[in-house]
């Protein structure tokens, strides 16, 4: 038996990058897949990778900071899967500007992606999970939700921070209906735009030294706990803060 057998569930940021390695695994788990992006090419591209090894998923162009564009994205899933199950916040962004010469129009853009954006998605979901009798949510936080981080910025922590109490907010006032609320807080994920940074060396060891377990978190490695959270084993996880980290929280 699949983990997320015949699960409908939709993946915001899914076109590439951690919310397309998400999205695969849910695939091929037995979920139907909703990436829901901005990046309708890479998108795609992921949707018709998923459907070659014979999953299932589909495209919705999401903007994360528009309301109308949740209220469309979760019409069409209802469309396309009759229900839906589970919601994954997982679009965010970072601009690396220190507080002292933060543009405020580049932390209004992060509040927007990071929070409105799940606040958003929360708000029009909850209908549709209570209706189908529960359900799952999960926020994509960060360590920085949970800590002080030496080398991020304070818009980023901000931003991840909310997104952490959101969550446990959520997790408490709809537990009644049986939706589920948790959040996952990776520490540096090995991502391309990593490897670019960490082509200076200096930066790449400052990072590796602050994880007990001296790697960095893969992909994998999130889309695990994401998959563990969004399936019926978590059934009696909510308002949990589960860190992803190799142990950088833990000290």
């Amino acid at each position: 038996m699949k983990r997320l057998e015949d699960k409908v569930v939709l993946i915001s940021g899914a076109a590439q990058g951690l919310g397309a390695a998400m999205a695969r695994l849910f695939a091929a788990e037995g979920a139907l897949v909703c990436i829901g992006d901005l990046k309708a090419g890479a998108g795609n591209q992921t949707v018709a990778e998923i459907r070659a090894k014979g999953h299932r998923a589909f495209f919705i162009t999401l903007d994360v900071t528009s309301e109308q564009s949740w209220i469309e994205a979760f019409a069409a899933v209802v469309r396309e899967g009759g229900r839906l199950d589970a919601l994954v916040n997982n679009a965010g962004i970072n601009i690396r500007e220190p507080i002292e010469v933060m543009k405020e129009a580049n932390l209004d853009a992060m509040l927007a992606v990071n929070v409105k954006g799940p606040f958003l998605g929360i708000k029009h979901v909850i209908p549709l999970l209570r209706k189908g009798g529960g359900g799952s949510i999960i926020n994509i936080s960060s360590v920085c939700g949970l800590i002080g981080h030496a080398f991020t910025t304070e818009a980023y922590t901000l931003t991840k921070g909310a997104v952490t109490l959101l969550t446990k907010s959520i997790a408490v006032r709809y537990a009644k209906d049986n939706i589920r609320c948790n959040s996952i807080h990776p520490s540096t994920v090995d991502t391309p735009l990593m490897r670019e940074l960490f082509k200076d060396p200096a930066k790449k060891q400052e990072r590796l030294g602050e994880v007990p377990l001296g790697r960095l978190a893969t992909e994998t490695d999130v889309a695990n706990a994401a998959l563990f959270l969004v399936s019926d084993a978590a059934g009696f996880l909510n308002g949990v803060a589960l860190p992803v980290d190799g142990g950088v929280t833990a000290d």
